[in-house]
């Protein structure tokens, strides 16, 4: 299958675009809207998105990523595989997490370029075409890279900022849960969040963390959402407290 990340939004032409590429190039391949609000522009934030969410489909997947605000710039653009799935995008820090946390990667450099191609819309000239052609069973179009070393170092394993907003207004964190203690409280400014099982293990109106359904952690409140209620914004820091 061919799964959709990008920050495109629910409006406008971009997915349906995109889409019709894919069936055009790839007719018969099942094509999964997996995100189209990742946090505009943001690739750092979509990064550690794409690494958790990423890990609920199975081997062979093609994940046509496009969170681009270099597009039409020097950036690279890349082909990743990582322990049996398939990235598409541009190279800019998307696939960080993804390469980092898996134990066989390889990348390429898509040195294919279609007849026409358009400065501001790779996802639809450019990737597009590129997952098709893996989805048809073809070989990557592009050159191998020799490094497949993080390009930003920096970046933590874990990142304790808030990265998206929900349609609840539930924010997720950065931080696997799995890196936490039950004891461990997330701290933002002077508010303390204590960890719960599910939402009505506290009161309504209760601010809380949780291990979310993909293995994050994330802040809710029970009947509340926690963007509105407790002043949560994509970028906001987390600490954690023990």
């Amino acid at each position: 299958m061919i799964v959709l990340f990008t920050d495109f939004g629910l409006h406008g032409p971009y997915t349906g675009q995109m889409k019709a590429v894919l069936h055009q190039m790839a007719p018969g391949t099942p094509i999964v809207d997996l995100l189209a609000d990742a946090p505009i522009g943001n690739v750092k934030a979509s990064a550690y998105l794409l690494a958790a969410y990423s890990l609920w489909f199975p081997q062979g997947t093609i994940f046509l990523s496009v969170v681009d605000p270099g597009v039409g710039g020097t950036r690279p653009a890349l082909i990743v595989k990582a322990d049996g799935r398939w990235y598409v995008g541009p190279g800019n820090g998307l696939f960080e997490l993804v390469r980092r946390r898996c134990e066989d990667v390889l990348s390429w450099d898509i040195d294919w370029k279609p007849e026409h191609l358009s400065a501001s819309f790779h996802g639809r000239d450019l990737f597009a075409p590129v997952a098709a052609t893996l989805a048809r069973g073809d070989p990557p179009p592009g050159q191998p890279r020799a490094d497949a070393m993080d390009h930003h170092p920096d970046w933590p394993d874990d990142l304790a900022e808030i990265i998206y907003i929900d349609h609840f207004g539930n924010a997720l964190t950065g931080l696997r849960a799995s890196t936490l203690t039950p004891n461990n409280r997330l701290a933002v400014g002077d508010r303390f969040f204590q960890r719960a099982r599910t939402f009505g293990d506290l009161p309504p109106g209760t601010g809380f963390w949780y291990a979310n359904s993909n293995g994050l952690a994330e802040i809710a409140v029970n009947q509340g959402r926690a963007n509105l209620d407790l002043d949560l914004t994509i970028g906001t820091r987390i600490q954690v407290v023990p």
